[in-house]
């Protein structure tokens, strides 16, 4: 007997893309867009709870970002500021998990502190991980994790022979959680841009051209439709996978 419970991704990934088209569309600053776009973040974060979703990852801030005009940078900065004033206490009050992942060491001393605030405030929350991807990049995550390795080797806490793909995990930046299983990206660009890298390996990839102010709770629900009829098969082959969802299905009658 087949399932009929929905699947249900455990951990989404979003690359939130489509900004400054959408606010170049209408003729507007492409920080209007970013603007919207925050919109969409709260739509997300609550379509996201009600589905069941455990982690909710959202790229943010890329290292390479920094190259964008530093206006738009600041702007960004102040946004991000503005957004952890006036959310966090929402995302506590419906029991949301607040982490910030990247390097934060070269943000403002004001918006570090605001973070660390906020997570603290949240640190307690079970009911939905919200991880935001700030001045993050897929390699740096894995240039960092090498180099805490390489230091242990150094200090003869750790045999080279030792390191495989379960120590390496531990030392990424999310190593409590699970990997991504859908990794969405808005925008109608298809590719990963430098984002969890590592980690989405095995990601489900679901590409849309909705621009991401306009991506939202209908077009989130739409890409979790998808994933729910896919076929995960980890390398083996599809008639194993159906054998093994068969017999774990008839395991729960």
């Amino acid at each position: 007997m087949a399932d009929p419970t929905p699947l249900v991704p455990c951990h989404v990934a979003v690359i939130m893309d489509g900004n400054g088209r959408w606010a170049k569309q209408r003729g507007r600053p492409r920080t209007a867009g970013h603007r919207e776009g925050v919109k969409s973040v709260r739509a997300v974060v609550e379509a996201s709870a009600k589905r069941g979703v455990r982690t909710l990852t959202l790229f943010a801030f890329s290292s390479e970002n920094w190259q964008r005009p530093r206006s738009e940078v600041n702007i960004l900065m102040e946004l991000f500021m503005s957004a952890l004033r006036g959310e966090v206490r929402r995302l506590n009050e419906n029991d949301v998990r607040l982490r910030v992942i990247g390097d934060r060491s070269a943000f403002p001393e004001r918006l570090q502190q605001r973070i660390h605030e906020a997570e603290e405030l949240t640190g307690e929350n079970t009911r939905l991980n919200l991880q935001v991807a700030a001045n993050y990049g897929g390699r740096w995550d894995l240039t960092h994790a090498a180099r805490r390795l390489a230091e242990d080797v150094q200090r003869g806490v750790l045999d080279p022979g030792a390191i495989d793909e379960q120590m390496l995990t531990s030392h990424l930046s999310f190593p409590d959680l699970p990997d991504p299983d859908l990794l969405i990206r808005t925008g109608g660009e298809q590719r990963l841009s430098n984002f969890v890298l590592w980690q989405s390996a095995y990601s489900e990839l679901y590409f849309t051209d909705v621009l991401w102010p306009d991506f939202d709770a209908a077009a989130y629900h739409q890409a979790l439709d998808d994933f729910a009829r896919r076929q995960r098969r980890y390398g083996k082959l599809g008639e194993q996978v159906e054998t093994t969802s068969h017999a774990s299905a008839r395991g729960r009658v």
